[in-house]
């Protein structure tokens, strides 16, 4: 896909997330607005190598959501590459259904279950030491939000990561800058995140997570690199990306549009449902 498709596609997951989370009266919109275009460069742009017929692919690259609770986009991404039917997205936090507020590993391209927030790193290291010790060729990767790196377990996983050569592991940061309640900066500073990554003995790469030919470049360099280092790519976002009320609002967490909200944001998607 070229840059003009992938900003299509980033629409209409955007506009499957609104209507997901406004039909279920629940969800976490604004960080699922926020890594959005980061989903759609990996699933749709080719940058993941995965079979959505075959999910058990044994070359496949592991990809783990570790910010389980933006499931809703990677729903969304995950139906409309070919894993389960558009039309199961409906049923998002009904009864029964098989989509809940967290990713679970018991639907089709899910490798694991997360939510409770600092595991992914960890799991994504230990998949890669795997890879390394069978001598497979496939990439690690995980998307962490960056309230997550708040966690001790990241930084101990960014430390094994790096003992042990793992340069198959790939780390993607949604720097959208918040967390539930508050401003990374203000709550628990952050920065200089690149450097304190580097200082793990990490390659670190900072982008525009936004702009797909940030995104689509900095995978290139992923794919080419001949690195024992684990790679950190660390995308600048924009929570609630892509409706002009919800952007860097810190309501928007896991707030619910309705009414004329609901409205102004599907006409801001170019949606007409």
């Amino acid at each position: 896909m070229d840059v003009a498709e992938s900003e299509a596609k980033a629409r209409w997951v955007r506009h499957q997330v609104l209507e997901m989370i406004a039909g279920a009266r629940r969800g976490h919109i604004g960080g699922s607005f926020s890594s959005t275009d980061i989903l759609v460069a990996l699933y749709y742009g080719g940058l993941l190598r995965f079979d959505s017929s075959n999910p058990e692919w044994e070359l496949r690259d592991r990809f783990i959501m570790s910010k389980g609770h933006s499931a809703e986009a990677l729903y969304a991404v995950l139906a409309g590459v070919g894993f389960f039917d558009i039309e199961v997205l409906r049923t998002y936090g009904e009864s029964g259904s098989i989509l809940g507020g967290h990713v679970d590993h018991n639907l089709s391209g899910i490798e694991v279950s997360t939510g409770s927030l600092g595991h992914g790193l960890g799991i994504a290291a230990g998949l890669a030491l795997a890879a390394k010790l069978d001598r497979k060729d496939y990439l690690s990767v995980v998307l962490l939000g960056d309230g997550e790196c708040y966690e001790g377990s990241i930084w101990e996983s960014a430390m094994f990561g790096a003992h042990q050569g793992l340069g198959k592991l790939v780390a993607i940061i949604d720097r959208n800058r918040q967390i539930t309640l508050d401003y990374t900066e203000d709550a628990n500073r952050l920065d200089p995140l690149l450097q304190k990554w580097e200082a793990f003995g990490w390659e670190a790469v900072e982008l525009n997570g936004h702009a797909f030919e940030d995104i689509f470049r900095a995978w290139e360099h992923v794919r080419a690199r001949q690195s024992d280092r684990p790679i950190v790519l660390i995308a600048n976002t924009i929570k609630g990306k892509g409706v002009s009320f919800m952007e860097g609002d810190l309501a928007w967490h896991h707030n619910v549009p309705s009414g004329e909200q609901l409205e102004i944001a599907r006409r801001e998607l170019e949606i007409d449902v």
